[in-house]
């Protein structure tokens, strides 16, 4: 069965999940990733599915160590986030849920750019449900602008994808390199669902508007696929190192000042994504390790925060740090599980966050890009300040909030999710060899000796103790009732302004062409009269040519201004 694609189980998964009700939903969309799971531990590395189309050689499933990788992974989160959302008993949620994880299992295995770019926009179509499924304006215009983003990612990827088979390349989903024809395309693709910078906004504009348990599917699948998509076409590509780094520092700044709490996350998402991105561009064998792993431990460490929050959403109605706090009397058990997720994206030691971005930051080193290196360091430093102390301290202690007379944990599906992704956090920063042992390259790393436990704790305690004294100073930034303009300000202020503005000036100068072509027009039919009545129909017919080509071009450059 998996032999047409290995996302098979997601997608029946989802029809069923469509058509069901009641406990029988609840079991299928358990079943469908645990079956689809099972699926993958009979495909070996080296099997693959091949087609012809049009003279091209497609590759519809392609199993290496790689893909397994992201396979399972993606398997593992669709579980989790299921179990999070068997409250929810929307079908339309469910079943697009199902399918976007099956979208995102589907791309992994893909062998030729064709196949990626179906599975590329299936993850589009997907995941903007679960945003739409919110049911609100914000949420609705978010979506859009989350759709139009995606879908021009996808015709980036296909554009991309036919100029490299038209020189010769062929559709094989391999190394590209920005040298190749179409390389570019296919990278700003790949990019754009990366969340580069200038090209993040969709991910803070729609992941925070989605719904709760969406949001936990959301941070799971677009990005990861295209942190796969980077490190299969495009690792040791080392403009990658830099873009990287500047994703790991740019998003901070909006963190720190953001009052939406889940807009926080969303920031620290980019963050994440940045390490990896490093990994990726430098390209050894440690550091796709670590790209990789950081993959991996980002699904279970940042869906345990956005579940917590989602959690909170869920009890309170409120996602804004400004309006919450004091939770942890009345969410004891969600408190806890928020700051064991707190504890792995800022890499404490014995939390899988630790394990894995330690590896990146040492291939880094080895590498020689000392630079890099202290801005990784600077923007660890950030993420412990605004997602391992920001979200618990401004959601749960703080002041106590409104919400503290009513509030209670959530259902026990959202903690029991919750549960098995802090317990892996904690499983695999205890345990990193083992950890290691599965990663697709093979890699002799030791994460705790003493420079690197002692480098870290020291980086922790001087960003806590930094904190501290900026809260207490009153300098740290409030939690206000703001909106924060980012880089989308540009093409969704600035542009459409400037474009009005601009017509608006061109207006005269229509008019103006206007009358001036009605003129022309005039002048050329008496000409056209006088010669017709001297010479003869077909006489002498070039100034009358001329002056048509005269009148349609001034009429067509006054369409042209009409219309824009």
């Amino acid at each position: 069965m998996l032999d047409l694609t290995p996302a098979l189980p997601l997608y029946l998964g989802a029809l069923f999940a469509g058509i069901t009700r009641g406990w029988l939903r609840a079991v299928v969309m358990l079943a469908a990733p645990i079956v689809g799971a099972a699926g993958l531990l009979g495909l070996e590395s080296g099997f693959s599915v091949t087609t012809d189309l049009m003279g091209y050689t497609l590759t519809p499933v392609r199993v290496d160590a790689l893909s397994l990788w992201f396979g399972y992974l993606f398997h593992l989160a669709a579980l989790i986030a299921v179990v999070y959302a068997l409250h929810v008993k929307d079908p339309l949620q469910d079943s697009a849920a199902l399918a976007y994880a099956g979208s995102a299992a589907g791309a992994v295995f893909a062998g030729d750019l064709l196949t990626l770019f179906v599975y590329w926009e299936l993850l589009a179509l997907t995941s903007a449900v679960l945003i739409f499924a919110r049911r609100s304006e914000r949420a609705l215009h978010a979506g859009i602008r989350y759709l139009v983003m995606q879908i021009a990612s996808g015709v980036l990827l296909l554009a991309g994808a036919l100029l490299f088979a038209g020189s010769g390349g062929g559709l094989a989903f391999g190394p590209i390199g920005l040298d190749a024809p179409g390389g570019w395309l296919i990278f700003l693709a790949f990019g754009i669902k990366s969340a580069f910078p200038l090209l993040h906004n969709w991910l803070t504009d729609a992941y925070p508007e989605a719904t709760p348990s969406g949001t936990v599917f959301l941070s799971a699948f677009t990005t990861k696929v295209a942190i796969y998509a980077l490190a299969r076409g495009f690792a040791g590509t080392e403009l990658l190192v830099y873009i990287g780094a500047l994703m790991t520092c740019f998003p901070i700044f909006y963190a720190v000042i953001e009052n939406d709490l889940r807009r926080v996350l969303a920031y620290s998402l980019i963050n994440q994504l940045g390490f990896m991105v490093v990994g990726i561009g430098i390209g050894t064998q440690l550091a796709l390790s670590g790209a990789v792993a950081h993959a991996f431990t980002d699904v279970i460490f940042k869906g345990l925060l956005m579940m917590s929050m989602g959690a909170v959403l869920y009890v309170t109605g409120e996602s804004r740090g400004s309006e919450l706090g004091g939770l942890y009397k009345k969410m004891p058990r969600t408190t806890v599980l928020c700051i064991v997720g707190a504890a792995s994206i800022s890499a404490f030691p014995l939390f899988s966050g630790f394990v894995s971005k330690s590896m990146v930051m040492s291939a880094v080193l080895q590498e020689g890009y000392q630079g890099v290196w202290l801005v990784l360091l600077f923007a660890s430093a950030g993420v412990f300040h605004h997602a391992g102390i920001k979200i618990p301290f401004f959601a749960f202690f703080a002041h106590d909030s409104r919400f503290v007379a009513t509030a209670h944990e959530p259902p026990a599906n959202m903690l029991i999710a919750m549960s098995v992704a802090a317990l892996l956090c904690m499983a695999i920063g205890s345990f990193p060899q083992v950890f290691y042992a599965l990663l697709p390259f093979a890699v002799s790393y030791t994460p705790y000796d003493v420079t690197h436990v002692l480098a870290q704790m020291q980086l922790l305690a001087f960003s806590a103790l930094a904190f501290t004294w900026l809260r207490l100073s009153g300098i740290y930034p409030a939690e206000l009732k703001s909106v924060n303009l980012d880089a989308e300000w540009v093409y969704r202020r600035l542009l459409p302004e400037a474009a009005r503005r601009f017509l608006q000036s061109a207006a005269p100068l229509d008019r103006r062409l206007r009358r001036q072509g009605q003129a022309l027009m005039r002048r050329g039919v008496r000409a056209l009269a006088r010669h017709h009545g001297s010479h003869g129909v077909l006489a002498r017919t070039w100034p009358t040519g001329s002056m048509v080509l005269w009148v349609a071009s001034l009429l067509g450059l006054s369409l042209v201004l009409y219309y824009m």
